[in-house]
């Protein structure tokens, strides 16, 4: 019996610690290396999405994805679907889509943890190699 509850008590604290992509991320431009925003990471029919929470810059806040093409033309970016359709691969996500709402543009992507409070997010075209990476920082 006391074997049974070590055991329990061993997989309650590595499950609890264990490093998650879901959560409150704080966008880092890797052009001027300034925050943008803060995108909530999440979960529905087994799928990742990311959505736009927090923009940093008050003035922006209301801005709209006029550059956007099907259902997200001229939506809010506050509250805007940026990350679309990912799905776990081993220790990243991806075979989704991200959008730019600056540009408007999609691209295919994927995300991965590089540590607990890091996450790489990278869009593509075509190829992984050729795309544009940012590193997001976990809001505590």
């Amino acid at each position: 019996m006391k074997k049974l509850i070590y055991i329990s008590f061993i997989f309650i604290c590595f499950h609890s610690n264990a490093q998650s992509v879901f959560g409150k991320w704080k966008t880092i431009d890797d052009k001027t290396g300034e925050a943008k925003s803060i995108v909530e990471i999440f979960e529905n029919s087994e799928k990742v999405y990311g959505k736009v929470v927090e923009i940093m810059d008050a003035s922006k806040s209301s801005r709209k994805c006029d550059k956007c093409t099907g259902t997200d033309k001229d939506k809010p970016v506050l509250g805007l679907v940026i990350i679309k359709g990912l799905s776990k691969d081993g220790d990243e996500y991806n075979g989704g889509k991200i959008v730019d709402p600056e540009s408007g543009k999609i691209y295919k992507s994927f995300i991965k943890l590089q540590g607990k409070d890091k996450l790489e997010v990278r869009g593509y075209i075509g190829f992984a190699i050729i795309g544009r990476s940012q590193t997001w920082i976990r809001v505590k």
